[in-house]
């Protein structure tokens, strides 16, 4: 059954409507309360949230619903998405609430719900919680909510920097280093910067003043070109960037070089194969990453699984083939021995440990070669399957004839979203824009919005 209100990535939208108005909040908050309460003879339900204005009142509500439903709360205040995560396993709490819409602006918002073992739920998990809270909002929805305001318990972000501390590669240096940490005015604000500073890195850090408003505007893993020009300008041996919630990073290296996580991949899996810690001799990628990893890898005996778009089928996909480096290209990186969350600053701490012990990011990331590519995203008035619009299918077939193995294309619905978006990877740039534009107009002519 089609879920109405969990996208890819929970629920979102913008504060003060649907489905982010009180009345779908407090029935989310009672729903999952209820819900743990059938499955658990207690409920201990830990909240978290980034810097966005909006993030209190979200919490407070939430907190409402599921003290309604008898769970208790405790509440993290602002911390990382990862970060509830990981203290949601530490701690044995029943579940875990993050409030973030991760790289979106500060007008959006969303609510991320995460199991005990600090994975996202499964999707009949969402379907289940979904129609009780369609039943109790329709229930309740004259009626008045009281949202007290809750309190934050900083000594939970003492723990979770702890746990990254522990997760440093053994015989790592990091002292001596010098980085620019681009925080994105978002969750990572104090635990970037407080984090590798514990380790004596020199840290000129960018984007650590939120106002509420500010999360992800012209800073973070969206905009890496002042990040950048700050790693030539301080001759720094690393750059990193996080988005809003920081369960992504991308990385610039000491010669200005941008590296996404495809290269992060790449990098690290040649550490972990070169200590016969690669399981399989495989990563798990998305449909996304570059033909250029799959190639590299490919000539170093190591396979390149791929998986659709959205870190849950990453994950899903490394669960059951036992692998432990997966992730994509947009810097959610999944390290299984350690979290099966995708975690920004656990990335960079890697990151940081591999530039210590082996050089240079650019280094250690040489001979992955980016091909062309181009997403274009259509709007669309409805998402019928792809296959079922004969112009699509046509346009795609002749597409896919005349690349051959010189390319790749993709085509997806957004998400969360009313787009569908049309990927093209090619040898040749020609190629690319050719066949996104046909594809892109066929999607239009097809149910274009």
């Amino acid at each position: 059954m089609p879920k109405s209100l969990f996208g890819t990535d929970g629920i979102r939208g913008v504060p003060g409507t649907p489905p982010l108005d009180d009345v779908t909040l407090f029935a989310t908050g009672h729903a999952l309360g209820a819900y743990l309460h059938r499955e658990h003879s207690a409920a201990r339900v830990l909240i978290g949230m980034d810097t966005r204005e909006s993030g209190p009142h979200i919490a407070a509500v939430l907190a409402a619903g599921l003290s309604q439903a008898d769970a208790s709360v405790a509440f993290a205040g602002v911390i990382t998405t990862p970060g509830v995560a990981c203290l949601v396993r530490q701690n044995d709490f029943e579940a875990g609430v993050v409030i973030s819409a991760s790289h979106n602006p500060f007008h959006d918002n969303g609510v991320k719900l995460f199991s005990q073992a600090g994975m996202k739920f499964p999707d009949a998990t969402e379907e289940m919680l979904e129609l009780d809270i369609i039943k109790h909002r329709e229930k309740n929805k004259s009626a008045s909510i009281s949202a007290p305001a809750i309190v934050a318990d900083q000594s939970l972000d003492v723990e979770y920097l702890e746990y990254l501390k522990g997760r440093v590669i053994p015989g790592a240096k990091l002292k001596g280093l010098r980085m620019v940490v681009d925080c994105a005015n978002g969750a990572a604000f104090k635990l970037g910067p407080e984090l590798f500073r514990s380790f004596g890195v020199e840290v000129i850090s960018m984007g650590d003043s939120p106002d509420g408003r500010n999360i992800n505007a012209g800073c973070g893993s969206l905009y890496l070109e002042g990040l950048r020009r700050r790693v030539l300008a301080e001759r720094a041996t690393l750059g990193v960037a996080f988005d809003g919630d920081a369960d992504r990073a991308l990385f610039v290296a000491a010669d200005g070089q941008i590296v996404n996580g495809d290269g992060v991949m790449l990098a690290v899996a040649r550490y972990l194969k070169a200590h016969n810690k690669l399981k399989g001799n495989r990563v798990v990628g998305t449909s996304m990453s570059n033909l250029g990893l799959e190639r590299v890898l490919d000539a170093e005996g190591i396979t390149l699984a791929r998986t659709d778009v959205g870190d849950r089928y990453v994950l899903e996909e490394m669960l059951r083939s036992g692998s432990v480096l997966g992730g994509e290209q947009s810097g959610h990186i999944i390290f299984l021995d350690d979290s099966p969350a995708g975690d920004g600053l656990l990335t960079a701490l890697k990151i940081a440990s591999l530039v210590s012990l082996n050089g240079g990011l650019a280094d250690l990331t040489k001979g992955l070669k980016d091909y062309p590519q181009i997403i274009v995203n259509v709007k669309v008035r409805a998402k019928p399957p792809l296959d079922s619009l004969p112009e699509v299918s046509r346009a795609l077939s002749d597409a896919n004839s005349a690349l051959g193995q010189s390319g790749r294309i993709v085509l997806r619905y957004s998400g969360t979203e009313p787009l569908a978006r049309v990927m093209v990877e090619a040898e040749h740039d020609s190629d690319v824009q050719r066949f996104s534009q046909s594809l892109a107009d066929a999607l239009r002519a097809s149910i274009g919005a």
